[in-house]
């Protein structure tokens, strides 16, 4: 089978490269080059935006358009003359206002949400614009992803504090709940969809395992080997300057999913391997966050 994936260098589109060159297929991935390739895929190195006519008459089984975040990217990509049998585009969950009734459904009409701003608006353009010249694309639409590779300052936060026996400072009572999807299981629904091609074109990813804050950050030190010790915020201080997530919570339902892939990968599990890999990787986590130091300043010294 022959894949191309856009990007291929940096978490997601990283994973996704290595495990389909694992499971035997012909990898070929689009990016700018400006980090070290996965061995054993061929690399276009371009801007997608710049595309020319370097894939004008290639042709792939899929594209993995992981990289799309605008309709102008899927317009470049469509423009380009490649040809291709399946196209499957990683959209967001953050097309969904947050005004819509949850757990939000693959029916529910999308639009503008005000936490994501213009991110989850210009997913949603690059979803309409693929629906409109590509009837047959598969759209998916994740929640949070976590696992190796990952380069957000998200997990790794309540490791680092796990690592240097810090307590963990929690907004409000750590109640807000989370929903998240492990890129393996990415690959594994990728891999169904392509063996069954469903009537459906359009789903919701994500765990059916649901976890509040309290409850993830204590995956997480358990990961590390460590047990937390909370301290429980109010809204003194704003969330996002000593916390990874938005001041946000929403839910999917993945009754679509479940149906073809019923089983996913346990949060416990995903979380202790990606801290194995975090430990030796630490540097791969780029995006980093000032919350440690937000908490010396304005937090610890008050309490």
């Amino acid at each position: 089978m022959k894949i191309l994936i856009t990007g291929g260098t940096t978490f997601v589109s990283r994973y996704t490269a290595e495990c389909f060159v694992r499971r035997g297929a012909d990898v070929t991935v689009l990016n700018r080059g400006s980090r070290e390739q996965v061995d054993g895929v061929e690399h276009i190195c371009r801007d997608r935006m710049q595309l020319g006519d370097i894939l004008r008459g290639r042709f792939f089984d899929i594209i993995l358009d992981i990289t799309a975040y605008t309709r102008e990217h899927i317009q470049s990509m469509l423009d380009s003359g490649v040809r291709f049998s399946d196209y499957i585009f990683i959209s967001s969950s953050a097309v969904y206002p947050e005004s819509n009734p949850q757990p939000f459904t693959e029916e529910q009409p999308c639009g503008h949400n005000t936490v994501w701003g213009d991110y989850g608006w210009n997913k949603l353009q690059a979803e309409q614009y693929l629906q409109e010249y590509v009837p047959n694309a598969y759209i998916l639409r994740p929640p949070y992803f976590y696992g190796i590779y990952e380069n957000l300052y998200r997990e790794a936060f309540p490791f680092d504090c796990a690592m240097r026996d810090r307590p963990f400072y929690l907004p409000r009572n750590g109640e807000m709940k989370l929903q998240f999807f492990h890129v393996s299981d990415l690959c594994r629904f990728i891999t169904i969809l392509m063996d069954k091609h469903p009537v459906q074109h359009l789903f919701n990813l994500g765990n059916p395992e649901i976890v509040t804050v309290k409850e993830w950050v204590t995956l997480c030190y358990e990961a590390v080997g460590k047990l937390p010790t909370f301290v429980s915020m109010d809204q003194t201080h704003h969330q996002r300057d000593y916390f990874c997530f938005y001041d946000y919570e929403y839910v999917l339902d993945v009754s679509r999913q479940n149906s073809l892939m019923p089983v996913t990968l346990s949060l416990k599990e995903g979380l202790r391997e990606e801290y194995v890999w975090y430990k030796d990787h630490p540097e791969s986590v780029y995006n980093r966050k000032p919350y440690l130091e937000y908490i010396e300043r304005h937090i610890s010294v008050k309490l």
